[in-house]
């Protein structure tokens, strides 16, 4: 079976051209080979179809975009609520030690986690 027959035989939008570039059953199986994917004849004949049906949908979309539209990565316009940056005062080294359960030198002391190696 050819590709255009496999093509025909599955759900190609009738808008794809005839001469557009196509997906070989033997493309396929060298990408699978380079997945790791061990596909059977029967699978890579039906993958075939569906993986430039894939493609040529992907074609066909990237031909709609135009000089006058701009790229988006959002359908809607979204801004950041941001609130202003205001200085308050923080807390003081004895107020932030206060509930700590061991204090050494003003610092939380806490275990040694990593040896002498590290």
């Amino acid at each position: 079976m050819t590709s255009r027959a496999l093509l025909d035989s599955a759900d190609v939008p009738a808008d794809v051209p005839a001469n557009a570039p196509r997906l070989s059953r033997d493309e396929v199986a060298y990408l699978a080979g380079l997945a790791r994917i061990d596909l059977s004849d029967a699978e890579l004949d039906h993958l075939a179809p569906q993986l430039q049906v894939i493609i040529e949908s992907v074609a066909r979309v990237s031909e709609v975009a135009d000089a006058d539209v701009p790229p988006t990565s959002h359908p809607v316009p979204m801004t950041n609520v941001f609130r202003d940056d205001v200085l308050r005062p923080g807390l003081t080294a004895e107020e932030a030690l206060a509930a700590a359960p061991a204090v050494e030198q003003q610092r939380f002391s806490v275990p040694r986690i990593l040896g002498e190696e590290a």
